[in-house]
């Protein structure tokens, strides 16, 4: 009977424990895909990564909230060049005191009153003739080609600062997959010192070097996987991403040089391509219309008004009345109002052809100080492969020596330094010819799309 009654028991247990592991595979089927894969790494590509920073990036936002502010502008100044219409009814109930107005007449009460009528009625404005309201019209209509430019500029910077925070990660990670194979070779020439001073072949004090080199590769390693960590942050504060979500880089950045590439040609194409540059140049135009503006102050205005509508003592008597009128009117004297708003926009047209001026010579600066470090990282890759080449092979001939006793182990650690310090030039080489293919992407303008072509050796 106690045998029936535990093995009950057991039964229960399984069968509660059964329900329990359906329950939850229940709820793990009814589960948002994105919560069951939240802890899954986000695979990233280059161009992943730009298009996010586009979406998410604050300069970007804060460019596009401006450009709705001019074009709410733009409205704005629309409507002085459309008619106005408003309606309105009223009920008036009135007392009045003629004596106010100078009549005093004996036996007429002076008071009248009180009395009331309805009024119901539409009113309209129009101005059929206003230079200055329609060139400055004009004037807003390029102010909004301007913001659609300087939102452009914004995009053009993001994208830079996106591709250089994704070139620093590629670096990060070919530099502690560098120092890993350095961690692997300093752990086997620490071994095999270890064993031959066991063996009494090598003294102690080649164990303690070959020791001091594994523990400054494995310090080099733990500050390499550091800087990595904070500059996948660096990345993911920009595109919008936030830090607890893992990334997972799914581009390289291949070694590809560009060639054929002169500075009068780049900068004749920066002027026709970099939105921040085509931008003052229509800065300029909108400056001009707004003085054309500001001197058709003097012309004069031809308006109309009116209103039609019903009136009467009560709604049921009321008679249909109106009035128009065309008016026009002339500035006699504004106080010197016109010549101060000429003055400030002669300044500000004066401001924006300096200000175009001294971008040109940024634009011609930026473009050849990105060839000069194009052709500067490519010679030092070449030098680098060379280099990192020999240290290679020196390194071999020096644990070969090692290995036979024809030697101690310093040259070893002196050859394993070589290569560490080519590999970490052939890396640093490589990253700053990336980094100067985007600066000149950036420098030419329509970044993203000169970027693609300019990694891909284009």
């Amino acid at each position: 009977m106690l045998r029936n009654l535990h093995s009950g028991v057991l039964s229960n247990r399984i069968l509660s424990a059964s329900n329990v592991f359906f329950a939850c595979l229940t709820l793990a089927a009814f589960l948002p895909a994105n919560a069951q894969t939240a802890q899954q790494p986000l695979k990233l590509s280059l161009d992943d990564a730009i298009q996010r920073g586009l979406k998410a990036n604050l300069g970007v936002l804060e460019r596009e909230s401006a450009d709705r502010i001019v074009r709410a502008d733009r409205i704005r100044t629309l409507s002085a060049l459309l008619p106005t219409v408003n309606a309105y009814a009223a009920e008036n109930v009135q007392k009045n005191n003629i004596a106010v107005f100078g009549f005093r007449f004996p036996g007429i009460p002076q008071i009248i009153g009180p009395f009331g009528y309805s009024d119901i009625r539409a009113t309209a404005e129009a101005n059929l003739f206003d230079q200055r309201a329609r060139k400055n019209w004009q004037a807003s209509a390029k102010e909004i080609e301007a913001a659609t430019l300087n939102t452009q500029d914004a995009k053009d910077l993001v994208v830079q600062v996106v591709a250089n925070a994704y070139l620093t990660i590629l670096a990060d990670i070919a530099r502690v997959e560098s120092t890993k194979v350095e961690v692997t070779t300093a752990q086997a020439l620490y071994e095999r010192a270890r064993d031959q001073h066991a063996a009494g072949v090598s003294p102690a004090i080649d164990e303690l070097r070959a020791q001091v080199e594994l523990k400054s590769r494995e310090q080099q390693l733990l500050a390499g996987k550091n800087r990595f960590a904070k500059d996948k942050l660096v990345l993911q504060q920009a595109i919008g991403i936030p830090g607890s979500q893992e990334i997972e880089l799914t581009d390289n950045a291949p070694y590809s040089p560009l060639a054929n590439l002169t500075a009068e040609q780049l900068n004749e194409q920066a002027r026709a391509a970099r939105a921040d540059y085509q931008s003052l140049k229509i800065q300029i135009e909108s400056a001009q219309l707004s003085r054309e503006a500001v001197l058709a102050g003097r012309l004069p205005v031809l308006a109309l008004n009116g209103n039609y509508g019903y009136n009467g003592v009560n709604l049921a008597q009321s008679r249909g009345t109106f009035q128009f009128a065309a008016e026009v009117k002339v500035n006699v004297f504004d106080g010197g109002r016109i010549k101060a708003d000429v003055l400030q926009t002669d300044a500000v047209i004066q401001q924006r052809k300096d200000e175009l001026a001294d971008l040109e010579r940024h634009i011609d600066t930026d473009i050849r100080s990105a060839l000069l470090d194009l052709q500067s990282a490519a010679d030092q890759v070449n030098v680098a492969q060379s280099n990192l080449e020999l240290a290679n092979e020196t390194l071999t001939q020096a644990r070969d020596r090692f290995a036979a006793g024809v030697t101690d182990n310093i040259e070893v650690v002196q050859a394993q330094d070589s290569v560490a310090g080519a590999q970490e030039n052939l890396i640093a080489s490589r990253y700053a010819h990336n980094l100067a293919k985007v600066a000149l992407a950036k420098a030419i303008g329509k970044t993203e799309i000169n970027l693609k072509q300019f990694i891909g050796g284009k």
